[in-house]
């Protein structure tokens, strides 16, 4: 049977990085999330013949081990009479002090009318209404000819569970895998004495692998036919049910209403009333901001006045050159654009030679497991976190304060307090501008931080830093952590909910010499943020350090882009001259000139350019000015492509030498920024990027064909991107 389901409150639809929002329901799951996934099953199912249902005791509900198994047990919530109407639903249960009538309205989120498609229709669904209002009063009225299903008792769950879960989890002994579900990743596995268990992937046991990460759809395939063959067994016929899941506690899902007509499925949230989130207030906010430009500035001077001073000259220097320099573009609208090469690419050995002259030091070696998507690199982010027995070394443009990134601070804490050696080094410019801003998809009753160092730090034994941010126009942008000094993660992504729910974006988790080069550049970036300011700095390079990483991979190169250095920019402009075959450009700020003339003289060399812009940026003038790059390099015969929604990615590959990491196609970051990228022409890893990447997205996005309507102001905002942003 043909199933259709859409997870709006993951943000898991088709285009799974839109932000996440049901009428303002935000889902928080506790460990018997599989509760819900089963009973999804159930909307999936055919028909079966009928067998009465019971009322369970509370003996046959099941309670799982999890990461709210130290909390008291709240008694199940049974329902013993439903109602379902054009508008609202009613539900009565059994509560802690007696009966209560409850209910809620799905008009504004579920149209059953517009829905009715017959039973051999595509389901739709799960959708996820609260419990709006709980009274010991029974309801005033109900609707004219309600829908009355049949209730069913948690017992059900109980003698399934078992049987798709054993089908579903891996033989091997201490392993288990990852489902993503919801705002949440599970960990699902059998103990040591071979009983399920679904934990919070923060609290893995550590001695547990993960043989595989799947989402929830692939959790439904892999079920179906197990749960067929339990309804049939069962005798459940029915065609409107609702289930008592035995699910408890705040935002629990202990109802679920399955009508097998529509076909539909529905999963009732039980939350007492939210208290009134907290967000950092804005004149918090401000106070931060002041007083860490004033540091920037004033103490700033004092202890790094050779790097602050250094910065603003080569800030004036390149705004000056910038001015005066006159804009190449128009010396090629004569040329005509010629077709596509058909011969080699680049010459890769000839190519690595003259990367070492620019770059003036010799490549490194390791091994790329690329990670897209928040799904991908959280998983095996935490699980590093949560297994490492030494220390954790992150590096981030923003930390933010929002619920996710809460849960890796708390899982940050937990470590500290264990022994773990936990060093933070935050933009503090950057992560403070991002605590205020608001995101209405976040739960209502949770309390941001006012100060994210703060509560880092507060109560821990967690070290933080903070870069500081002279001019106003610099920051650290590397975006690094190092586990152990064996693994590290570099690439795109912060720490905060857009990057884990919303936004398409690309890590990189990297094993082998390359993590010793790494660490280093973590090293000089603490030492410089500390007290000692650029004396620590200069320190920090006369330290040596031993090697911890094994000698595996294959020739990897770390690039930079530091003040007074620009590498990655002096890197990328060769590859683009270089390249003979084609260039494919993933990027969210496209705003240096200098960039888009070499892109369009390669253009009329005969290279196949193809660029990869978002559809939704998060930042307005670059976004305006993105509008006139894509412009300008159309009419050069470059090929634009827009993503649907905000891809954070910023990846490059030219004709088999693949650049990718924190660095954006703007002046920051090609010039005035701290930035990290690695590069490589190892075949493999390339012709990953090139599949997993840049041909999976180029068939996502709609490329243009004609350029975008241009006003005033985008000009204006093209100047406020070149200078100051």
């Amino acid at each position: 049977m043909n199933v259709l389901l859409s997870l709006p409150f993951s943000g898991k639809i088709w285009y799974p990085y839109q932000r996440p929002v049901i009428g303002g329901v935000v889902m928080v799951l506790r460990t018997r999330v599989f509760a819900l996934s089963l009973s999804v099953l159930l909307v999936t199912a055919g028909c079966a013949p009928q067998q009465s249902a019971q009322n369970p005791t509370h003996d046959e509900l099941r309670v799982l081990p999890g990461r709210f198994a130290d909390e008291p047990v709240t008694k199940p919530l049974v329902a013993v009479e439903a109602y379902i109407g054009r508008e609202e639903f009613f539900v009565a249960y059994q509560g802690e002090d007696g009966l209560v009538y409850s209910g809620g309205n799905w008009s504004n989120r579920v149209d059953l009318t517009a829905l009715r498609q017959g039973p051999d229709g595509d389901y739709a669904g799960p959708f996820i209404l609260p419990l709006e209002y709980h009274s010991a009063k029974r309801w005033d009225a109900l609707p004219d000819n309600p829908i009355v299903p049949r209730l069913l008792s948690s017992k059900y769950w109980n003698r399934f569970i078992d049987d798709v879960f054993e089908t579903v989890l891996p033989k091997a002994d201490m392993t288990g895998i990852v489902m993503h579900f919801g705002e949440e990743d599970y960990f699902l596995y059998n103990n040591d004495i071979n009983n399920f268990e679904a934990r919070l992937i923060i609290d893995k046991p550590d001695n547990y692998v993960v043989a595989e990460t799947i989402d929830f759809m692939d959790f439904i395939e892999r079920a179906q036919p197990v749960l067929d063959r339990f309804l049939e067994e069962e005798g459940i016929e029915e065609r409107r049910i609702v289930f008592s899941t035995g699910d408890t506690g705040t935002y629990s899902l202990p109802f679920i209403f399955i009508d097998r007509d529509i076909p539909i499925g529905i999963f009732v949230r039980y939350a007492p009333a939210p208290s009134e989130g907290r967000p950092a207030s804005k004149a918090s906010q401000l106070a931060q901001s002041t007083g860490h430009v004033a540091q920037s500035h004033l103490g700033g001077l004092v202890s790094r006045p050779v790097s602050s001073v250094y910065r603003l000259l080569f800030v004036a220097k390149d705004v000056a050159v910038e001015t005066v320099t006159p804009s190449w573009m128009v010396t090629l609208e004569a040329e005509p654009i010629p077709p596509l090469n058909d011969g080699p690419g680049m010459d890769l050995d000839a190519w690595q030679e003259q990367l070492t002259r620019i770059t003036g030091h010799e490549a490194t070696r390791g091994t790329i497991d690329y990670l897209i998507d928040g799904e991908a690199f959280f998983v095996r982010y935490i699980d590093a976190i949560s297994t490492a027995t030494r220390s954790v070394d992150i590096r981030t443009y923003i930390f933010d304060n929002d619920d996710f990134a809460a849960k890796i601070r708390d899982l940050l804490r937990r470590r500290s307090d264990e022994g773990l050696g936990v060093r933070i080094l935050l933009d503090g410019l950057g992560t403070i501008v991002a605590t205020g801003a608001d995101d209405e998809s976040m739960p209502a009753d949770y309390e941001a931080p006012q100060s994210v160092r703060e509560s880092l730090e507060s109560g821990s034994d967690i070290s933080v830093r903070q870069s500081k941010n002279p001019w106003l126009v610099a920051g650290d942008h590397v975006k690094t952590t190092i586990v152990d000094n064996r693994v590290a993660f570099a690439g795109g992504m912060n720490i905060g909910r857009e990057y884990r729910y919303v936004w398409h974006d690309l890590m990189m988790e990297l094993h082998g010499p390359v993590v010793d080069v790494l660490r280093e550049e973590f090293e000089r970036a603490w030492a410089h943020a500390g007290p000692l300011g650029d004396a620590g700095l200069v320190l920090s390079t006369l330290r040596t350090r031993d090697g911890n990483s094994e000698d595996i991979g294959y020739p990897l190169r770390v690039l930079h882009t530091r003040p007074g250095d620009a590498e990655i920019f002096r890197a990328q402009r060769a590859a683009i001259r270089n390249a003979k075959k084609y260039i494919f450009i993933q990027n969210a700020y496209f705003t240096d000139d200098a960039m888009l003339y070499e892109l369009a003289k390669a253009r009329r060399r005969g290279v196949d350019v193809r660029v990869i812009l978002p559809l939704v940026g998060n930042h307005g003038p670059i976004n305006q000015s993105n509008v006139l790059a894509a412009n300008a390099m159309l009419e050069h015969g470059v090929r634009v492509f827009v993503y649907p929604g905000m891809s954070h990615i910023k990846a490059a590959v030219y004709d088999g030498w693949a650049c990718l990491g924190s660095a954006n196609w703007d002046k920051l970051s090609f010039r005035t920024n701290k930035e990290l990228n690695i590069a490589t022409s190892h075949a493999p890893y390339v012709d990953a990027l090139l599949e997993e990447v840049f041909v999976a997205d180029f068939a996502k996005s709609v490329e243009l064909t004609e350029p975008f309507p241009v006003r005033w102001s985008d000009h204006l905002m093209e100047i406020v991107a070149d200078y100051l942003l």
